[in-house]
């Protein structure tokens, strides 16, 4: 399909467009002489679009060096468009593609009033599978969306979020603060957390969190299913495809990993 010419008098918002999305996180700075290369364009043509950024405080220009960066402006626009777009209508294609790859029920979850609330789900094929729990709400450090949270986020928000005695759902829950602080350790490390049988005896579950630019974690999904068809090493492995997922999530998000 032929690619469709911009409408006409757009050239000028084109090439400002063209230079607001030349600062990656690597060079947060640029020289005028680097963008007009990169544009294409004429170096006066290229100073001219920054001073008129500049005016909006969509670009800033440091003082010592006179090299440029994206401007405040932008923050505000970008925190306005987080809040414009529906979290849940956006990852539920994904969360309906983990669920036909795995046959496994797909959640999307989210922090409120310090457990994970189900915002969305997508049950799996399988005959014997997870009963239906959308809008339902459970502990952090007894499911794998929780721990997962629990270990992207600072050490000081978790501390305010977790208050021992931690509740113990069966025999395998994790209970004392020591123990899980070693749990979130290895979740650092896999960039995803798994549970077996610790929030209901035959549930086992992986889950990665997703991350969004200027903001603590606060979503995450997970896949789910009984236990006895996701021990072992295949529960790991249904990890490593949920970060997959979690990690192309937060792309289209604008996050970029530092």
């Amino acid at each position: 399909m032929p690619r469709k010419s911009p409408p006409a008098g757009a050239q000028a918002v084109l090439r400002a467009i063209s230079l607001l999305k030349a600062f990656p996180p690597e060079r947060p700075e640029r020289e005028v002489s680097e963008l007009a290369t990169e544009a294409g364009l004429t170096r006066s043509t290229t100073h001219r679009l920054l001073s008129a950024l500049e005016s909006e405080g969509l670009v800033a220009r440091n003082p010592e060096n006179g090299r440029f960066r994206l401007g405040p402006a932008t923050v505000v626009l970008g925190a306005r468009a987080l809040r414009a777009f529906s979290l849940r209508e956006m990852v539920h294609e994904d969360l309906e593609a983990l669920a036909g790859e795995t046959a496994e029920t797909a959640t999307l979850e989210v922090l409120s009033e310090g457990k994970m609330l189900i915002l969305d789900e997508v049950l799996g094929a399988h005959l014997v599978g997870t009963s239906p729990s959308l809008g339902t709400s459970w502990a952090l450090h007894a499911t794998s969306t929780g721990k997962a949270l629990l270990a992207a986020l600072p050490r000081a928000k978790t501390s305010e979020l977790l208050s021992p005695p931690l509740t113990r759902f069966t025999e395998r829950t994790i209970v004392t603060l020591e123990d899980l602080e070693r749990e979130l350790s290895r979740v650092r490390e896999d960039g995803f957390a798994t549970v077996s049988g610790e929030l209901e005896e035959d549930y086992a579950a992986a889950g990665a969190v997703i991350r969004v630019p200027m903001s603590e974690p606060y979503a995450t999904v997970s896949v789910g299913g009984p236990r006895a068809r996701l021990a072992s090493p295949a529960l790991r492995e249904l990890g490593a495809l949920v970060k997959a997922r979690a990690e192309e999530i937060s792309r289209r998000l604008g996050f970029e990993p530092g």
